[in-house]
């Protein structure tokens, strides 16, 4: 798990970071006018890349984030991309879920994560009601993210990131001062973790298999 030295780390190299806005919403834009390339995922070649995927999820979920301002939508996002899951209603459906609708509850990269980790482990068939499989890789992923972070809350990730929690839904004031703490800078790094650990549950299954 990340220490806190290396988050403070993160957290000044996405303050300091050239964001490639272009780039990134040209990519952003295909994908979404496109959709998600479904992928046969190859084991053995993912398991040699493995270290790079973590890289590329914990990246690009950072990136989406800061693009779309929505923590929920960029750390799922970055996982539909990288392991071909699902569809871009799955992205729009996440549009209520940062901080649960910015009430301070869950975390929107849990619910992301969450997201595509039910994608990924869940039966083809939706009307298996006897399918339980994502149940233990979402409580990893819960413990994996809450020992990361200290907890599964927006109001208390905002703190650790910025000091102090901001209803940005409060009023104007409580936006720009949510603003003015560097919040669009500062908070991809919960997605681009969370996605790293979601995407990181992934991989460790096809190790054991």
């Amino acid at each position: 798990m990340p220490d806190r030295e290396y988050m403070k780390s993160r957290l000044e190299t996405l303050l300091t970071r050239d964001w490639d806005l272009v780039a990134i919403q040209a990519r952003y834009r295909n994908l979404i006018d496109h959709g998600i390339v479904k992928k046969n995922l190859d084991k053995k070649d993912i398991l040699s890349r493995k270290q790079d995927i973590l890289d590329r999820v914990q990246l690009r979920a950072e990136e989406y984030c800061y693009l779309t301002r929505s923590c929920a939508k960029g750390s799922a996002t970055a996982l539909l991309e990288e392991f071909g899951l699902g569809h871009t209603d799955c992205i729009k459906a996440l549009s209520p879920f940062p901080g649960f609708a910015m009430t301070g509850e869950i975390c929107g990269p849990v619910t992301g994560g969450l997201m595509a980790l039910g994608l990924y482990f869940s039966s083809e068939d939706p009307s298996d009601y006897q399918d339980v499989a994502a149940y233990p890789a979402a409580r990893i992923f819960l413990q994996r993210f809450k020992d990361t972070f200290g907890s599964l809350s927006c109001a208390d990730i905002q703190a650790l990131l910025l000091g102090r929690y901001y209803d940005p839904m409060a009023g104007r004031q409580n936006m720009l001062d949510f603003n003015n703490a560097k919040a669009r800078q500062k908070c991809p790094l919960a997605p681009g973790l969370g996605a790293r650990i979601a995407a990181e549950i992934i991989i460790e299954s096809m190790e054991q298999k």
